[in-house]
């Protein structure tokens, strides 16, 4: 039963499983917390992070992605989402008998908690999984565009690598470690950004015109929100309120506040100053790093992921827009990619029973945990979901293309900003 319990602690069995144990109240109230925290990371903390960035005349066009792209992702879920993620079905993907929450009932349980409470848990994953996505193509993608790719990308990618890794599927049989999305949410996210700003195109102006944030105070307020919001993501993941949420609680924080330093560290270093974009960004980095490790890890792991994730996602910030002119306009794939990848890989390491200070809690002392086994199989979950991604996204963006006559806006509309042409609305009046 222990046994059972652990994996579906770590989304690796499907609905309904252990309902016959009674539904736990302290349990559920923390996920009813936690669900909030997550809804709350992308409603209101990544639109005011992604608004402030952008320049004025396209503010209310990240906004309005970020709220409508919540709304289209919780009516998909409702339909077929959740159940072709955590639906029994194949290795592949889940089935449908689940639909529009068919047979659920009140009192129906996944594990101690609703199972309608796990069914909203799971759609804030699904919510805030494309909005990061809006990041890469910001200021230049058409809205309708942006609704129909999202959706697309939904059913093709988010689904069925939620289902290989938390529902049942290929990459759970081998035994993959993701505790909270690094592979679910972080790479599938930041491969599709990379994706979609190298097939939408650069800014017009990029790299050759300073596009600086227009309003760095909204972005760190929305920065605030995102590292309170994590903890729903990250310890609500243990779904139970226990010591490993208590531990994956510690270990996110811990990881942000080291990936900020470590960031704001190399801007000084390279360039003479600290900047309070790169400190907020390095928070993002070390939470996205942290994040399919939460779980796993102790806090001196967690120190050295942070460090790791503020230093390398810096650097991958710079190959991306520097060296390969990349327009990921606001550092999608270097910072959720790169860092989903780097935790996804370091959880083999950190994990480890027997490496004294900086052990992890994913096995017991003396279990036979091998630390290249788990790195191999964590290798080739992060391999497949990249290749997956990289393609899928690549098909979805040219159909989405065909569909709408173009994903991009007009170079006209581009220069007088997508608040207006888009939306007959500005952010701003003086």
């Amino acid at each position: 039963m222990k046994k059972l319990v652990t994996l579906f602690a770590l989304g690796l069995l499907p609905f309904g499983a252990l309902a016959e144990d009674g539904m736990n109240g302290a349990n559920t109230a923390w996920i009813l917390t936690a669900t909030a925290l997550v809804l709350f990371m992308t409603l209101p903390g990544l639109s005011l992070f992604y608004g402030g960035l952008v320049r004025s005349k396209n503010v209310l066009s990240v906004l309005m992605q970020c709220f409508a792209i919540a709304c289209v992702a919780s009516l998909i879920w409702l339909m077929f989402g959740y159940s072709l993620s955590f639906g029994e079905g194949s290795n592949f993907i889940g089935d449908v008998n689940r639909i529009f929450m068919t047979g659920m009932q009140r009192d129906s349980l996944s594990g101690d908690i609703p199972e309608s409470l796990f069914f909203m848990f799971q759609m804030t994953f699904a919510i805030i999984t494309p909005a990061l996505i809006v990041g890469a193509f910001a200021e230049r993608m058409k809205f309708s565009s942006v609704l129909l790719f999202s959706a697309f990308w939904l059913v093709a990618v988010y689904f069925p690598v939620c289902h290989w890794v938390w529902g049942g599927g290929w990459l759970a049989d081998m035994g993959v470690m993701d505790f909270a999305g690094g592979i679910v949410v972080h790479i599938t996210a930041g491969v599709a950004a990379l994706v979609a700003a190298m097939v939408i195109g650069n800014r017009k102006g990029f790299p050759n015109t300073a596009m600086p944030p227009h309003n760095m105070t909204m972005t760190i307020t929305g920065a605030g929100m995102l590292w309170v919001g994590w903890f729903g993501f990250n310890a609500g993941s243990a779904l139970a309120a226990n010591g490993d949420a208590a531990m994956a609680m510690t270990v996110t924080h811990i990881s942000a506040a080291a990936g900020s330093l470590a960031w704001a560290t190399m801007e000084w270093v390279k360039f003479g100053k600290p900047s309070v974009l790169g400190i907020v960004t390095g928070m993002v980095a070390g939470l996205g790093t942290i994040t399919p490790a939460s779980g796993f890890v102790g806090p001196a792991g967690a120190l050295v992921i942070g460090v790791s994730a503020g230093i390398i996602c810096f650097y991958m910030t710079q190959l991306v827009k520097r060296t390969w002119k990349i327009d990921d306009s606001l550092d999608v794939f270097p910072v959720h990619g790169i860092g989903g990848i780097l935790g996804s890989l370091l959880v083999a390491v950190f994990a480890s029973p027997d490496l004294g200070i900086f052990s992890g809690f994913g096995a017991e002392p003396g279990a036979g945990y091998s630390i290249l086994d788990q790195l191999t199989t964590q290798t080739i979950g992060v391999v497949a979901t990249f290749v997956y991604t990289a393609v899928v996204t690549l098909v979805l963006l040219k159909l989405t293309a065909l569909l709408t006559g173009g994903i991009r806006v007009s170079a006209e509309e581009e220069v007088a900003g997508l608040d207006i042409t888009a939306h007959e609305e500005s952010g701003y009046k003086f």
